[in-house]
């Protein structure tokens, strides 16, 4: 009912940036929160940035002066840009997004994953 397209993971020196994208379609009606989570090897899954609709946002303290979170309402996409990115850095990134279906029920749906490498 929702499918969600990241792009932008890659391998990256540190220092560098990256920006992340992902593109929601399906059966929406509405989109409240968008959102990036990532997880490292031996790792929980941990909030890195989350946006609403109304572009409120909250970001992870870990990555807050670095990371920017923004979405186009017009095309369903949330975007990460990582900059001063570090080793640390390194995990797959997952898009989430909250959404109302045009049945009129709530959903959250996440993405496949993109690979984000920082190598120093």
């Amino acid at each position: 009912q929702v499918h969600l397209v990241e792009s932008g993971g890659g391998s990256v020196q540190a220092g560098g940036s990256l920006r992340l994208s992902c593109a929601a379609s399906g059966s929406i009606l509405s989109i409240n929160a968008m959102g990036w989570y990532r997880q490292a090897p031996g790792k929980q899954r941990e909030l890195v940035a989350t946006i609403t609709s109304g572009g409120n946002t909250n970001v992870a303290t870990s990555v807050k002066g670095r990371f920017t979170i923004s979405r186009d309402n017009a095309k369903n996409t949330v975007y990460l840009q990582m900059n001063s990115l570090n080793p640390e850095d390194t995990a797959v990134y997952y898009c989430s997004v909250h959404v109302v279906l045009t049945t009129g029920l709530w959903v959250d749906s996440w993405g496949k994953g993109t690979q984000v490498t920082v190598s120093s």
